[in-house]
């Protein structure tokens, strides 16, 4: 028994030296693969420090309308000429242990490992200074494992090779800070006037912030997101030591003045709209933001350069020179490709976009909302009702409303729903939005693409709420292609320089209006343009009906502060606001004629060599002559007319009645006998008194 157990000691003594043989042996493999590969690398010598590739815009026809060119706005200085400040943000917020690590950063890669497995994600990144420094200089941002070894030797050779002062001084040299700015004096000077060696702690923290995301931390797009990441940097400098609370606190609540100075930058075509192609590209399509700032990107877009040209002509032509502003976007109905888009009066002196960041008021711009749901609610361009001064009650009495037509103008008598829109008369799209149900409108615009908030007020359906261009261009589109929805597209694709597609996007359709009725409410729209309706009553685009030489519709809509034209030929939509950035009033005799006058000359000269394409009248509309002024048939009695379209069925069949015996005129709608009128008059007892 005891030899046994004397066997199994030894036995159990072989298997312990065995094992630390094999860790020793272990660990003199790691150290020899260690000093191999750091030989190695040492061997390689240092690697050339190669500036970043250009990435090209091409428009719609794939002809260059931009670059966005790695070398052009970089301004090179040393590490002594950089804000110390700068130095101690960057390293805080992106690497706090550059200088005690060989390239990579072992402590910090368990720590992201250990992150992610909690999360369940991968969000929690690893990267050093070292490692950002050699995948911008020489590698693709694809998360291979085969990119992750390249980059691993790169980053060990610019660690054997380069001083760590000299890395840092390359990276803050190198990283893109969005706007074209490569590189912490380029970013300097277009934030804020200064080099990059005068910046303050607030300044310099607001910077370091940018790279992780230069559109989607730009303080220029996105200022309070900026602001949450300034916080997140001073708050990782006082957890480095830089900083005390107190300082870092004081740094955020700091007031920033941004300059905006522009950097030399090569001539491009639409830069509002490459703006916006680049923050696409980050927030939707999901590509890294570290694409932009390697480069080599070609994007294809739906850019028109021919009509983007005509459209910044139209604008420098027609806005004064004040502080008016205006924004365009014009859309192709027929597949929701944005082909022209001016964001402000001067890219250089303010590259706000106000096509889509800005919301404003579309006054009567929206009602076309309202009178799509009408008609699918039972409405005709016969509906009559009556126009005259009107205060509202609602909210169960509690509250009033009294809209006002323009210039305090009403009928004093009974409208169809065809003048109504061409007139743009508010009391009745108000009685209308009431009678129909406050949501009936909502519905509609949100059907069609409208994502700004909207309320159930009475005032909504003469536009009092804000909402941009870019979306009511976008609800239009659906009155120009037959009823269906569109979603904009700004880009068809994007290849990197390997050619690879990076991103692609097909036009998205999905049909949500009934053709009939969009063909009718599009009808109903070449009203504010008709001709015959202008010589009875000025209509609301008659000032610019004759600037345009081919079938159009649409609506114009103005507040205090906003002036909107919205209009369509079947090829194209457009989309023209004016108004001021603060919000102040408008001059409506002069101020308030802008915006028809940009979109009728751009709508003509744009579409200058298409075909003048008619709107396509769909199976189940009929065509009657109809009086305008009573929605009645015409006839020898009551000879003016005008072609109007309505679903089969619901076209009038009472023509105009004969003058009376003894020649008085016999009035065509009899309040008495007007049925419709009468069960609105009895609805709306509990809401007007006149």
């Amino acid at each position: 028994m005891e030899v046994i157990i004397n066997r199994r000691i030894r036995r159990r003594r072989r298997l312990v030296r065995l094992f630390f043989r094999f860790c020793l042996l272990a660990l003199v493999l790691m150290a020899a693969g260690a000093v191999a590969l750091l030989s190695y690398t040492k061997m390689q010598g240092p690697p050339p420090l190669n500036v970043s590739q250009t990435t090209v815009y091409y428009g719609a026809d794939n002809t260059p309308i931009g670059e966005r060119h790695h070398g052009q706005h970089r301004y090179w200085v040393d590490l002594s000429e950089i804000s110390p400040e700068v130095i101690d943000a960057t390293i805080a917020v992106e690497d706090r242990r550059f200088y005690q690590h060989f390239g990579f950063d072992p402590h910090r890669i368990g720590g992201a490992v250990l992150a992610n497995i909690r999360s369940g994600s991968k969000a929690q990144g690893a990267s050093t200074i070292t490692q950002q420094y050699a995948r911008n200089l020489y590698l693709s941002h694809d998360k291979t494992w085969k990119r992750k070894w390249n980059e691993l030797l790169y980053s060990l050779r610019l660690e054997m090779n380069y001083e760590k002062d000299d890395i840092l001084e390359g990276y803050l040299n190198t990283v893109y800070y969005g706007h074209g700015a490569y590189g912490i004096e380029a970013a300097a000077r277009h934030y804020y006037g200064k080099s990059a060696n005068q910046l303050t702690l607030a300044e310099a923290s607001m910077l370091a912030g940018i790279p992780k995301g230069p559109s989607y931390y730009s303080p220029l797009f996105h200022y309070e997101r900026a602001k949450t990441r300034q916080g997140v940097v001073l708050q990782s400098m006082v957890e480095n030591g830089n900083l005390t609370q107190v300082e870092a606190d004081e740094a955020h609540l700091e007031p920033l003045t941004f300059t905006h100075e522009q950097l030399e930058r090569t001539a491009v075509i639409g830069p509002y709209f490459q703006d916006v192609v680049e923050e696409l590209l980050i927030e939707e399509a999901g590509l890294d933001p570290a694409l932009f700032e390697a480069g080599g990107l070609n994007i294809y877009t739906t850019l028109d350069p021919a009509m983007q040209k005509e459209a910044e002509n139209w604008v420098e032509k027609e806005m004064p020179d004040s502080e008016l502003q205006t924004a365009l976007v014009a859309m192709d109905p027929r597949t929701g490709d944005v082909k022209a888009l001016v964001g402000g009066k001067n890219y250089a002196d303010s590259p706000y976009n106000r096509a889509t960041q800005a919301k404003r008021a579309p006054g009567s711009a929206f009602k076309p909302f309202l009178y799509y749901a009408a008609l699918e609610n039972g409405f005709t361009p016969a509906s009559t009702l009556l126009s005259e001064e009107t205060t509202f009650t609602y909210d169960d009495g509690r509250a009033t409303y009294s809209p006002n037509n323009f210039q305090s103008v009403y009928a004093d008598d009974f409208i169809t729903l065809l003048q109504a829109i061409a007139f743009s008369d508010n009391i009745y799209a108000v009685k209308t939005h009431l009678l129909l149900g406050t949501d009936k409108i909502i519905e509609v615009a949100e059907r069609l693409g409208i994502t700004s908030p909207l309320r159930e007020i009475p005032s909504l359906a003469l536009g009092t709420l804000p909402v941009d261009v870019v979306e009511m261009v976008q609800a239009y589109s659906a009155f120009a292609n037959g009823g269906n929805k569109v979603e904009p597209r700004f880009i068809r694709k994007v290849v990197d320089a390997k050619g690879n597609v990076l991103f692609e996007a097909e036009p998205e359709l999905t049909q949500v209006l009934d053709p009939k009725l969009a063909f009718i409410l599009t009808d109903l729209m070449t009203g504010m343009f008709d001709p015959y309706l202008n010589a009875h009553t000025s209509v609301t685009g008659g000032s610019v009906a004759h600037l345009v030489n081919r079938p159009v519709a649409g609506k114009s809509g103005s507040t205090s502060t906003d002036s909107w034209m919205i209009g369509y030929a079947p090829q194209l939509v457009t989309g023209v606001w004016v108004g001021y950035d603060q919000g102040q009033t408008l001059e409506h005799a002069t101020e308030g004629q802008i915006a028809k006058k940009i979109w009728a000359n751009f709508t003509e000269h744009a579409l200058e060599k298409q075909l003048k394409i008619p709107f396509q009248q769909p199976e189940g509309v009929v065509a009657v002559e109809m009086n305008p002024q009573n929605g009645l048939l015409a006839t020898a009695d009551c000879p003016t007319h005008r072609v109007t379209y309505f679903v089969e069925g619901t076209e009038p069949t009472k023509p105009c009645p004969p003058p009376a015996p003894d020649g008085e005129e016999v009035e065509a709608i009899d309040e008495a006998t007007h049925e419709k009128e009468n069960i609105i008059n009895r609805f709306f007892k509990w809401f007007q008194h006149n």
